[in-house]
């Protein structure tokens, strides 16, 4: 089974660069999307075979996620549950027999680090609802989860100490979620792999100079690590500030 995800930095623009083109060379059995920026009625995108399932932001243009399947799932839910979480489309979680897929767009901390407090409730809030699915079946969460884990994760981490992103706090947070019980299907296939990237600037030609960040991710339950065949990060395509990332896993 091949999954993808990209955070496409709004879908009507994303379209207009290339989506597409990439959507159908390949071939994913589920297509995850985050930072959609729009209402499904605002686009006319239709992508034969699959079926989409959205979940946008009460603000226009603004976060909101998408998945498209080829394989309908047993059941979807919008959000945690949790009200105060929920309203800016940042999470979608479909079932199916083997496991549960969790598409995720983390809430950036922003400059200042204005919004690291309600970050790390955040963090916290999907550890468990993570643990709580884990109960019942294996867990696949995917998306922007804006946090680059390790210093092997971004070009310059010395001069990013303390830039949102690359917070001590954020970067605990994701140790704890691996520490519960998953993986980070990248680094458990390619611990060492360097100039891996995900996201760029714009600014100062980061993207032709590869001064980037590894903050999207495919996070697997420890009890499928093993069925892991491939992780994969797809920098030469364009489209969006964050290039797709994937992975390909076995379920007999």
């Amino acid at each position: 089974m091949k999954l993808i995800s990209w955070n496409v930095n709004g879908i009507r623009a994303c379209v207009n660069k290339g989506f597409k083109e990439f959507f159908e060379e390949i071939q994913a059995d589920i297509f995850c999307i985050q930072e959609t920026k729009c209402q499904p009625e605002q686009i006319d995108l239709v992508l034969e075979g699959y079926t989409s399932y959205w979940n946008s932001a009460e603000k226009k243009g603004y976060s909101g996620t998408a998945i498209f399947t080829k394989k309908k799932p047993i059941a979807v839910t919008y959000g945690i549950g949790k009200e105060e979480h929920d309203k800016e489309g940042r999470i979608i979680t479909l079932e199916f027999k083997d496991f549960y897929l969790v598409n995720n767009y983390t809430p950036n901390s922003k400059r200042e680090l204005e919004r690291l407090e309600y970050r790390q409730i955040w963090e916290d809030e999907i550890r468990k609802y993570l643990l709580k699915l884990n109960k019942t079946k294996p867990v696949i969460m995917c998306g922007d989860l804006n946090v680059a884990h390790q210093e092997i994760d971004l070009k310059n981490p010395k001069t990013n100490r303390r830039n949102a992103g690359f917070t001590d706090e954020e970067r605990e947070k994701m140790t704890q979620l691996l520490k519960a019980g998953f993986t980070d299907s990248f680094r458990y296939l390619y611990p060492e792999k360097e100039g891996a990237y995900s996201w760029w600037s714009y600014m100062g030609k980061a993207r032709e100079k590869n001064v980037g960040w590894r903050i999207d991710y495919f996070i697997v339950s420890n009890d499928i690590q093993k069925q892991i065949k491939e992780a994969a990060i797809y920098p030469e395509i364009l489209g969006s500030d964050h290039c797709p990332v994937g992975i390909e896993i076995n379920f007999e």
